[in-house]
């Protein structure tokens, strides 16, 4: 799993998105690479900005706890083609330039924040993530679509 809290990491990371051209193709999936960067600035989204509001019902909290957490945040791969949640779903055109580059000062601030800074962080969904758990859920979902655009 790549260590997205160190420099090395993030630079990893970076320079795959760097290899993204505006014609990459994914290998699965319907978006295009502009919306697929939209799409990983979403989870960037949710711990910067209020941008998305966090669920409200009692059911669905307890349901993203007990069920989804575990899979965002474990070491093992997503599966292509998942159910994306809906605040995820990016069906506009975007622009690639300015999508690309939002994701990467999303992953230049991460790593300087570092994970002592997550360590213990509420997340949007999920409650409380410890830094091992952060790192997995931002490195894995970066890991999956990059590897879906083939970079």
């Amino acid at each position: 799993m790549t260590q997205v809290f160190t420099p090395e990491g993030a630079q990893q990371v970076i320079d795959r998105i760097n290899k993204l051209t505006t014609v990459s193709q994914p290998q699965w999936g319907q978006m295009n690479v502009a919306q697929m960067l939209a799409h990983c600035n979403v989870t960037y989204e949710l711990v910067y900005t209020d941008k998305h509001p966090k669920p409200k019902s009692p059911f669905m909290k307890w349901v993203l706890k007990s069920f989804v957490k575990k899979t965002v945040v474990n070491e093992e791969p997503y599966k292509k083609n998942m159910r994306t949640a809906p605040h995820f779903l990016v069906t506009a055109e975007k622009d690639f330039e300015l999508e690309k580059e939002r994701l990467i000062n999303h992953i230049k601030q991460t790593q300087e924040l570092g994970a002592e800074h997550f360590d213990g962080k509420e997340s949007h969904s999920f409650g409380v993530l410890n830094k091992t758990e952060w790192n997995n859920m931002f490195a894995k979902h970066l890991d999956h679509h990059l590897t879906q655009f083939g970079v």
